[in-house]
């Protein structure tokens, strides 16, 4: 008999498999197990394999049949429980659990959202923004705030992968790879072609081929954005960053993906082409490490921010002690308008997204 290599599995389960393919009796199968663990201590299968041969219970063949099957249901579920290892549930969202060098070796096409506090508040009334997350190929932690939050559910997050971090080391990444061009999308009027020039001067080649700064509520213009689809497609990008602020920007990418045939990597990027042309300043680095980027963000624009942080995304904490303590219900959404949804998604109802996509579990 060949060599085994599934060594987790135990004589119950290899059991169980010859019980449903008739191999054997659940009588041989009682006797085996009683004679197992009469002789050997731990229980093994192997062991209860060559007994069950010995007793002509099965057929060599058999046996080696069903220890191939039980190998490569082996490997699936090892397969199934990496993955889930790679994400963190906050709330109602899945998050990857990537670092940045794992997200830009792995990231070759799809749709890249950075949930933050202020995004998780938002999904969890917003059915829209809700979809346009389910869809989306990566989402990874861009609050120091959630890595906290991480970390007290007892499964922390390997690194914080801010847009405005991000963005500029997937250009330098990619300063050499002439498959990937650049489209932004954002900024107020001249910021976006403002921050086409500097990326491009600190890149070494013209990474960014296309800049264009909409117009304030641009999203509600079917026009302008179908102008903007055009634009974005005659430029050629295989890469369309968007930063005109959350949920905007994930939701445009939501509705109008699908006409946008030669952009194969989505970047939702929010204040990073303001960042990038050099027009806002960042927070320091070291009030962004200790989780306190919104304060210095406050202090910037107190008009537009303060609800946010100081109304809206409070009972985030609220949220996440319910969690902690298994007492989180996941949101019961409104219904929504069907007409805003793209023409090749088909629309199911927020009961199966959230079935298939978003637990509870920790």
């Amino acid at each position: 008999m060949g060599k085994l290599t599934p060594k987790k599995m135990t004589g119950n389960f290899l059991g169980s498999i010859l019980l449903k393919k008739r191999l054997i009796t659940q009588g041989q199968l009682g006797r085996a197990l009683r004679k197992q663990h009469q002789q050997a201590e731990p229980i093994n299968w192997q062991l209860l394999g060559e007994i069950l041969v010995e007793a002509q219970a099965i057929t060599q063949q058999d046996f080696d049949e069903v220890l191939a099957r039980q190998g490569r249901l082996n490997k699936i579920k090892s397969r199934q429980v990496a993955i889930e290892h790679d994400r963190v549930n906050l709330l109602n969202v899945s998050i990857d659990n990537l670092s940045m060098l794992e997200l830009l070796e792995r990231l070759d096409s799809g749709v890249v959202l950075t949930p933050n506090v202020d995004h998780l508040m938002k999904l969890q009334h917003d059915l829209e923004f809700f979809k346009a997350y389910t869809l989306a190929d990566y989402r990874v932690c861009d609050s120091q705030v959630l890595m906290y939050a991480a970390r007290l559910l007892g499964t922390p997050f390997k690194e914080k992968i801010s847009g405005s971090d991000f963005f500029p080391t997937f250009c330098d990444f990619h300063r050499h790879n002439e498959d990937i061009t650049v489209f932004l999308l954002g900024g107020a009027e001249g910021v976006a072609d403002k921050a086409r020039k500097r990326i491009n001067q600190k890149t070494g080649r013209e990474i960014v081929i296309g800049a264009h700064s909409p117009s304030f509520g641009f999203e509600r213009n079917e026009q302008e954005c179908l102008e903007i689809i055009e634009m974005i497609n005659q430029s050629g990008a295989s890469v369309l960053a968007i930063g005109v602020g959350a949920p905007k920007q994930e939701k445009w990418i939501y509705k109008y993906k699908h006409k946008l045939p030669n952009v194969k990597i989505f970047l939702a990027v929010g204040a990073t082409i303001d960042f990038e042309a050099g027009v806002v300043r960042r927070a320091p680095k070291w009030m962004s490490n200790l989780g306190m980027e919104w304060l210095f963000r406050i202090y910037s624009d107190p008009k537009r921010l303060w609800k946010r942080y100081l109304v809206e995304d409070l009972p985030f904490f609220g949220l996440l002690l319910q969690q902690k303590l298994g007492l989180y219900k996941l949101p019961r959404f409104e219904a929504v308008n069907q007409t805003d949804k793209p023409a090749n998604v088909k629309v199911i109802s927020h009961r199966s997204i959230l079935k298939r996509r978003a637990t509870t579990k920790v």
